[in-house]
């Protein structure tokens, strides 16, 4: 793999646009938190829908929060990057789910999802468009049972199965429906992370994951420690630039595996001095 200082300008400014287009994780170390040892995981929440026998059903999500148990405290945490609004369950069947949100949170239990409903929540029969009745949703949300310790440094996929069939309850002969959400959970650890330490503590490297066009980057901290987390199940590349000024060579390590779940530690790499 040739790699020159013109190509790992380019490769840099890619990278930043690949963040900000295409969500690819571009992390960096936390000084707060002693460097890469951050105790931290990523969360994202999904929804999916088993089929119902209706045109549509409409859901209208304001919030989601998490009951999060850590060593330092517990209690209900308002995820912030939700993409709220209404959403058609029926068509999140057969597998299709979309992404309610993704958020870096403290690693430790989650025992509880609750998701905070609005008032546009209705459901589209072959003869009509009728509102559903959402009252305790609305009130104190929806409560769902999780149970699942996050890991430091993985990533994790919760997928609310929302039954529409099962949910939608027709009230007597009224012609009014109620909305009593049947909400399955799946917690899925979906990504890998790859660690390790640079013998070069003196100079913060660029470091790298390369798989195919993809990259993921990160810096090394004053211990020469770096984390590459989010990074989907491959084989990958690693190049670390300790830049041209620092005396030290390029360096590349290939076929790293990474697998879902699992942190992938590449102990001490040496770099070499320069010729």
């Amino acid at each position: 793999m040739n790699f020159k200082p013109e190509n790992i300008l380019k490769r840099i400014i890619s990278l930043a646009l690949i963040f900000v287009s295409a969500g690819i994780i571009f992390t960096s170390c936390d000084e707060n938190q002693g460097g890469t040892t951050s105790s931290t995981s990523t969360l994202r929440v999904k929804l999916t829908d088993s089929p119902g026998d209706y045109k549509a059903v409409y859901v209208d999500i304001q919030e989601v929060k998490i009951y999060s148990v850590t060593e330092e405290d517990s209690g209900w945490v308002s995820l912030p990057n939700i993409h709220t609004g209404m959403y058609d369950l029926l068509k999140l069947t057969n597998g299709v789910d979309t992404l309610l949100g993704e958020n870096e949170i403290k690693s430790g239990m989650i025992s509880q999802i609750r998701l905070i409903l609005g008032e546009n929540n209705y459901l589209v029969t072959e003869d009509d468009s009728v509102k559903l009745s959402t009252p305790s949703a609305q009130q104190s949300g929806l409560k769902i049972k999780v149970n699942r310790v996050l890991d430091p440094d993985l990533s994790y996929d919760i997928l609310l199965d929302f039954d529409a069939s099962g949910s939608v309850v027709k009230a007597g002969n009224s012609g009014k429906y109620n909305l009593k959400p049947v909400i399955r959970t799946v917690v899925e650890q979906s990504t890998g992370t790859i660690k390790g330490m640079v013998s070069a503590d003196s100079v913060s490297c660029a470091v790298y994951a390369i798989t195919g066009e993809d990259s993921v980057g990160t810096f090394t901290d004053t211990t020469g420690m770096f984390l590459l987390k989010g990074l989907d199940p491959d084989t990958y590349a690693l190049y670390i630039d300790p830049g041209e000024n620092s005396g030290l060579k390029d360096t590349s390590l290939s076929n790293i595996t990474v697998t879902s779940g699992n942190v992938t530690d590449l102990g001490m790499i040496t770099i070499a001095p320069a010729d």
